[in-house]
């Protein structure tokens, strides 16, 4: 099926694609989010805010060392501080001491061995967080210190310390299509390296726990997966799951590090011990060791091709770094085997893609998933083939960008749209910032105000790139999600009440619920249930999914409370050309009928439904060959950038974007999305990354880890397409992952093209341009 472009909006950093109303909004409208006004003005409540008036607070005691043995612990002089309420260890555990989001390896407390620098090993309860830090400074560890692996490139040497006992592989993914043993006129390659990242959320860790009179424990936690977490704390806690409620709290922002367990069984665990209701939060320094990060990569690219550029064949090897423990690796690594080629036609292809485990920080799920470190990687060799066969950068990627019809290096047919050419070349279109002044304002330059430059020194670059993203869950994953509608009369005007588990993580998730609901029943008033587990699972926000999947699940709920408002409806008035249009019952020639009060009286109409998009398939293991993903989602950037190649400062001028989605639900939701994925991308290319030495962090702070301001961000044109795919609810496609994978190898090639350097690592640093 061909997809048609409905629409095309274009706008910069200051204005917005729609006016947003304060008025219920449908469908493609912007209205107000519930929540917005809440959080500028600083209202909103979230997860470190909550409060309760019998509650103490949780410490964790971390590991010093990226890998000991614990010889042994002493807490007496921790327990008879005043104040102390409990100090648990792994001895404290009632159930099963295993947690993990793909394998059972982390433990909640560490037991015999600490696998790296943070792992939790013990747990304070205290009147007063000062006290329960400082009971927890006089716990005594004994470690033996033991070998540590955290180069991942030896990980898998026979000579490497063991991260579990069982082998340091986590999983391997090979591809193999066409040509076994093919050759080229032209061919290219390189080796890059891509640092750890960080989510870099601002709102840390925290929650509260609350111990109820059934024996089991209530949780309000900032988290992006309910019931995931209900099933790990159910896991290590011995209960059944109607004994473990959990209550989603106001979320300072996620981006993948809140899919892992931090401090959810922690806060469980003493609140069951004392009997008293537990708060836990992390300062910002223990947020860099509660949650997992993005995966640094080593990728070696090999590219072949005919003199004109047409390419021929694809080789890639890539390592991904993950940590002491599994958490999203497995699927990173599918990820980045799967999608790693980026969006382009290849006739043979030869990809390797390994995960492993060391003694560094665990790394896991974060925006973008094993793509954003492969898109460095294959978009950095598109430019120099293009540079090597002498074709422009541009068209290079539009003569081998995937189509509607083609075939991916897994098999799989592209059967929705593939504007690649298209995005590629509108961002090439777009008008360049003007040229840099004669006597610019400082504020303008790469140093800004620190006034390092006037101008002398200064080269501007211009880099493009385009990527695309699996939007859902993949391999065969039983992907689905939960709604629960509910239409009934409520003084005199008909309300919608709308239940998911689906976690509102600050993408506006809650507006897009209620968008759906004034569309499909006509009614203005829609509330939105507060998301816990007394609902079916709503799955992960992750993957770009909950809008396509979550949505699809209140669409398909309100169009059940609908069918069976109509056929109470036929039953009173006799007919079943029938519509529901807000309060009222009208024919399809739009003759009012019968009231919805009349036909409701004071009963409700209540439907839930569990509703799966079309179904994936687990790779073949040794072709890599299957339909793995459900949805691909493509965007492109073109960056501008200045850069002083004496000092090596950048100033990112310009970054401009085109993107698929679809169908655009909110169209100025849409629009913050792809700045703040742009932003995020940006600071992968030019600042952000855990800097680890020897499995030790060394920048755990926003002192030290870099994350890019307003005053960074330059003007954005954005210009969104909608293509609607056929196969999702209106026709969405994800938004949030794509515009983090294009946007930083875009600034990284612009980069290069100002200081005519390889820069085959990221973040650049100063003295990657200045070579001193």
């Amino acid at each position: 099926m061909t997809s048609t472009q409905t629409t095309s909006t274009q706008t910069t950093s200051t204005q917005t694609t729609s006016a947003q109303t304060t008025t219920p909004g449908k469908i493609g409208d912007s209205p107000l989010r519930p929540d917005g006004v809440l959080k500028v003005t600083g209202e909103f409540a979230y997860s470190s805010d909550l409060w309760h008036d019998d509650m103490c607070w949780g410490v964790t005691l971390r590991s010093p060392h990226p890998h000991a043995r614990i010889v042994s612990i002493d807490i007496a002089a921790a327990l008879a501080l005043p104040g102390v309420y409990a100090v648990l260890t792994a001895d404290d555990v009632p159930g099963e001491n295993a947690t993990g989001l793909e394998h059972l390896d982390t433990p909640a407390l560490a037991v015999d061995v600490v696998r790296y620098q943070g792992e939790p090993v013990a747990l304070v309860a205290a009147d007063h967080p000062e006290t329960a830090r400082r009971a927890a400074k006089r716990i005594v560890v004994d470690y033996e210190v033991l070998p540590a692996i955290t180069d991942p490139r030896h990980a898998l040497d026979a000579d490497a310390p063991q991260v579990h006992g069982h082998g340091n592989l986590v999983r391997r993914m090979q591809i193999r299509r066409g040509d076994p043993a093919p050759t080229a006129p032209v061919v290219v390659a390189l080796d890059f390296e891509v640092g750890m990242q960080d989510q870099a959320f601002l709102g840390p860790e925290s929650g509260l726990a609350v111990p109820a009179a059934d024996g089991g424990v209530d949780l309000f936690v900032a988290t992006q997966w309910l019931h995931v977490d209900q099933g790990q704390i159910c896991r290590v806690l011995g209960l059944p799951p109607e004994k473990v409620r959990l209550s989603l709290a106001g979320v300072g922002g996620a981006f993948g590090g809140r899919e892992d367990l931090s401090m959810h069984v922690h806060a469980c665990l003493l609140a069951m011990h004392t009997g008293k209701p537990v708060k836990m939060s992390y300062s910002r320094e223990e947020s860099f060791f509660g949650h997992v990060h993005r995966h640094p990569a080593w990728l070696r690219y090999e590219f072949g091709a005919e003199p004109d550029g047409t390419l021929v064949y694809g080789k890639a090897d890539i390592l991904f770094d993950g940590g002491a423990y599994a958490s999203s690796t497995g699927a990173v690594v599918g990820n980045g085997g799967t999608l790693g080629m980026g969006p382009y036609n290849f006739p043979s292809v030869h990809v390797d893609a390994r995960g492993v485990y060391t003694n560094n920080p665990p790394c896991g799920a974060m925006r973008g998933f094993g793509c954003v470190q492969a898109a460095f990687a294959h978009e950095a060799l598109m430019d120099e083939l293009a540079d090597t066969v002498g074709v422009d950068r541009v068209e290079i990627r539009a003569r081998n960008g995937m189509r509607e019809g083609d075939v991916n290096i897994t098999g799989q047919l592209i059967d929705s749209a593939a504007p690649v050419a298209e995005l590629i070349r509108i961002v090439r279109d777009m008008p360049l910032p003007a040229a840099m002044a004669e006597q610019p304002d400082i504020r303008d330059l790469p140093g800004g105000a620190s006034n390092t430059t006037h101008g002398e020194g200064v080269v501007r670059g211009i880099g493009y790139a385009v990527t695309y993203k699996n939007v859902g869950f993949s391999e065969g994953f039983d992907d689905y999600s939960t709604a629960r509608v509910r239409l009934e009369i409520t003084a005199g005007e008909p309300v919608a009440t709308v239940q998911t588990a689906a976690a509102e993580v600050g993408q506006g998730l809650i507006t897009v619920e209620q968008q759906i609901c004034r569309t499909e029943l006509g009614v203005e008033r829609v509330v939105v249930h507060p998301k816990d587990t007394t609902v079916g699972s709503g799955g992960s926000t992750s993957a770009s999914r909950q809008t396509y999947v979550t949505g699809g699940a209140v669409k398909a709920a309100c169009e059940a409370v609908r069918a069976t408002v109509l056929a109470r409806a036929a039953a009173v008035v006799g007919r079943s050309d029938l519509r529901l249009d807000g309060d009222k019952i009208v024919a399809e020639t739009g003759e009012v009928l019968v009231g919805l009060a009349e036909v409701l009286g004071t009963d409700a109409v209540e439907e839930t439904v569990e509703w799966r998009h079309r179904p994936t398939r687990p790779i073949d293991p040794e072709t890599g060959q299957g339909d793995a993903h459900v949805q691909y989602a493509f965007s492109a950037h073109r960056a501008v950038v200045d850069v002083d190649v004496e000092l090596g400062l950048v100033k990112v001028v310009a970054l401009d974007t085109a993107q698929d989605v679809g169908k655009a639900i909110n169209p100025d939701a849409v629009v913050g999305q792809i700045q703040g994925g742009s932003a995020q991308g940006m600071g992968l290319a030019l600042m952000e990354e855990i800097v680890v030495t020897d499995g030790k962090v060394r920048n755990p702070s926003f002192t030290d880890y870099l994350i890019p301001t307003i005053l960074d961000m330059p003007p954005m044109r954005i210009e969104v397409l909608e293509y609607a795919d056929p196969h999702a609810p209106y026709g969405v496609r994800g938004v949030g992952e794509p515009p983090t994978i294009s946007s930083g190898p875009a600034v990284a090639a612009a980069i290069r093209a100002a200081t005519g350097k390889a820069l085959h690592r990221v973040p650049v640093r100063p003295e990657h341009i200045t070579g001193v």
